[in-house]
């Protein structure tokens, strides 16, 4: 293995909550990449399955919490941060380095919340964003690389973009998406956070720089 394909184990690993060793998540990411050949392809045919064929459960007024991939692909639902867990594990699933990416967005009633996107390792133009939470009006994700092209903007006062892509899930996520099982709880209880600590790689224009 080159030093460069060793530094991107972290981004290819199996863990509990991007779980793509699963049976069904294997047979999922194969079936996803089969006849296409090139890297950037396979990442769009995850990518567009994540965000059209899984809903996004509060767009959809749905009541599981999922967080875990191998749950998200059973109950076909996601809240944003659980959708990004799929898509990490469908692309780690056949070889290709995914992380995740996280903003801060400001709510209508003026608190803050966490929004977790992905980040994907592509051949020609490095660390590239991407957002696979669903459409819906007024927000459009799309795979246009080099061009990122993302639903949020974070332009409001307070909103933020963290530099950097992490290998797992942060923990104020994740705790939030195992502590509650109904989504109308959540919503009431979406994870926050001013500071996520040190990223496992910081990206500037798409150089990356393992901390």
């Amino acid at each position: 293995m080159g030093a460069e394909r060793a530094g991107m184990t972290p981004f290819l690993r199996s863990t509990p909550v991007v779980d793509w060793e699963s049976p069904d998540v294997r047979d999922r990411a194969v079936q996803l990449a089969r006849g296409r050949s090139d890297t950037a392809t396979v990442v769009r045919a995850c990518f567009e399955w994540v965000r059209d064929r899984i809903l996004h459960t509060s767009d959809h007024s749905l009541d599981p919490v999922t967080c875990s991939a191998s749950e998200v692909l059973e109950q076909e639902t996601g809240f944003c941060y659980a959708k990004s867990h799929l898509l990490a594990a469908l692309l780690r699933a056949n070889g290709i380095p995914a992380g995740f990416v996280y903003q801060r967005l400001r709510n209508d009633d003026g608190s803050y919340c966490l929004h977790g996107l992905n980040a994907v390792r592509l051949p020609d133009c490095g660390w590239y964003r991407l957002d696979a939470r669903g459409s819906r009006a007024g927000l459009v994700s799309e795979f246009t690389p080099p061009e990122e092209r993302l639903p949020f903007g974070c332009t409001a006062d307070g909103e933020k973009v963290f530099p950097g892509v992490w290998a797992d899930p942060v923990a104020p996520v994740v705790d939030a998406l195992r502590a509650y099982g109904h989504s109308v709880d959540l919503i009431r209880h979406l994870p926050d956070a001013e500071d996520l600590g040190l990223p496992d790689i910081f990206v500037v224009n798409a150089i990356d720089a393992p901390r």
